[in-house]
């Protein structure tokens, strides 16, 4: 069983950069391959990231791919989303979840991001 806190969320200006922290519980983290999603108003979640448990690789949904980064630092049990060159159509809630290469099994409660236009 892991647990999973959100943060880093805010508003910020088109164009502009946030950084979103995953801070898994527990110590094992590293076991664990973790994965962001969003889910913005009216609309389905939407797969964001993913960074694997083994060697920390990683892959993009393609509506992000070259704009946002997702990192590990397993000694913090932390998981980044580095987010650069906002768009309004990046607005949404954030989640993270951890799980197997499969399936997300443990979710975090989710942090808002909200990008200006």
């Amino acid at each position: 069983q892991v647990q999973l806190v959100e943060s880093g969320g805010g508003l910020v200006q088109a164009g502009g950069s946030l950084r979103l922290s995953c801070a898994l519980s527990g110590r094992t983290s590293s076991r664990y391959t973790v994965r962001w999603f969003r889910q913005a108003p009216g609309q389905e979640r939407e797969f964001i990231a993913i960074i694997s448990a083994s060697d920390s690789s990683t892959n993009y949904a393609d509506s992000v791919k070259g704009r946002f980064t997702i990192s590990r630092d397993n000694a913090k049990n932390t998981v980044y989303l580095q987010m650069n060159s906002l768009k309004a159509e990046d607005t949404a809630i954030y989640y993270c979840a951890a799980g197997t290469s499969i399936v997300p099994v443990y979710w975090g409660q989710g942090t808002q991001v909200t990008v200006s236009s």
